[in-house]
């Protein structure tokens, strides 16, 4: 571990357990990261003068309302209905964490609440692993995760995340922070393109209704020529074209300032959340932030995958590797 990182307490779980804070520069970009979920804290790129995320300066927000903000959710993304799911004709039951009806991002006790270990840092890369026993949250198998943060360059963060199993399970993470392109900013007003010819719709509990996406054409999920995102709410999976697995160019949003960020990755599907529902909360500085502050831009699994045959597969045997890898590329005007 390199010995001149930038690396500082950040504060205690109610257990005792120490929080550390992981400073990463380069690219044009500085970084900082917890522990605890794995996740962003802050975000920062020259020449710009507030948070590229929304963020919290203390850790107790990320204890209670900001639990997923910046952090890596899972062991399943997104939501399993019913909480509950069947493999190798085997059932399964999962924490119902939301509404007391289905499994959101893995559960309360998910990836984004554990104290994830430093493995090794450098300048400008950190890796930290996670343990996740057969049986947490009523997933099986042991699941051993690694998330490999990175400043490559050029204003990109990279985050590649590597999971293997002892049994058959599912598996599907994502990058869960809030993009603020503008200081106090609507996410209404910017601007954005989504390479999905597909969504998938859904019912007032966020489940998918059909068992096969729906065109986008005609409908207000046409994002294939760039255009404002508007108030109409946006908290859905797009169906990413281009072949999964595959490095490519799936999203770009651009505020009225003209910063730009651009999605890349090998998942199939991006949710995408303009967080119309978040509640007015006090952010970095001190900033306050209400509806529409921030957005969601999440690489995944298709929510529900394993209740649907159709969709692309998120079970994980052992044996196999699950790779994830999305960059995040920021750009300033000229």
């Amino acid at each position: 571990m390199n010995a001149s990182a930038d690396i500082t307490g950040f504060g205690y779980l109610p257990d005792g357990r120490e929080v550390t804070r992981i400073v990463l520069r380069g690219g044009g970009l500085q970084m900082a990261l917890l522990t605890h979920g794995a996740r962003v804290q802050d975000l920062r790129l020259d020449a710009v003068a507030h948070p590229l995320v929304i963020g919290a300066d203390t850790l107790d927000p990320y204890l209670g309302e900001m639990s997923y903000y910046g952090a890596i959710v899972g062991r399943f993304a997104n939501r399993i209905a019913d909480a509950a799911f069947a493999l190798d004709g085997k059932s399964y039951k999962t924490d119902a964490n939301e509404r007391d009806q289905q499994t959101l991002h893995g559960g309360t006790e998910g990836a984004s609440s554990q104290l994830w270990e430093l493995q090794s840092v450098s300048d400008t890369s950190a890796t930290l692993t996670l343990d996740l026993a057969d049986g947490h949250m009523g997933f099986p198998g042991n699941l051993l995760v690694t998330a490999t943060y990175s400043l490559p360059g050029e204003g990109t963060l990279a985050l590649d995340i590597t999971a293997v199993t002892d049994k058959p399970t599912v598996c599907s993470f994502a990058q869960h922070s809030y993009f603020a392109l503008e200081d106090g900013g609507s996410v209404a007003d910017q601007t954005l393109w989504i390479d999905a010819d597909r969504y998938l719709p859904v019912n007032d509990l966020m489940i998918p209704t059909l068992d096969a996406p729906a065109t986008v054409t005609g409908s207000r999920f046409d994002f294939r020529t760039a255009r404002p995102i508007g108030t109409a709410g946006l908290d859905h999976n797009f169906c990413l074209n281009g072949a999964e697995g595959d490095l490519r160019r799936v999203a770009r949003l651009e505020a009225p300032n003209h910063l730009s960020l651009e999605v890349v990755t090998n998942q199939p599907g991006l949710q995408i959340y303009d967080s119309a529902r978040q509640p007015h909360m006090t952010g970095l500085g001190g900033r306050q932030h209400g509806a529409f502050a921030g957005i969601a831009l999440e690489t995944q699994a298709w929510p529900d995958a394993v209740n649907r045959p159709a969709f692309p597969s998120a079970v994980l045997r052992p044996g196999e590797v699950y790779r994830h890898a999305v960059r995040y590329v920021f750009a300033t005007p000229g």
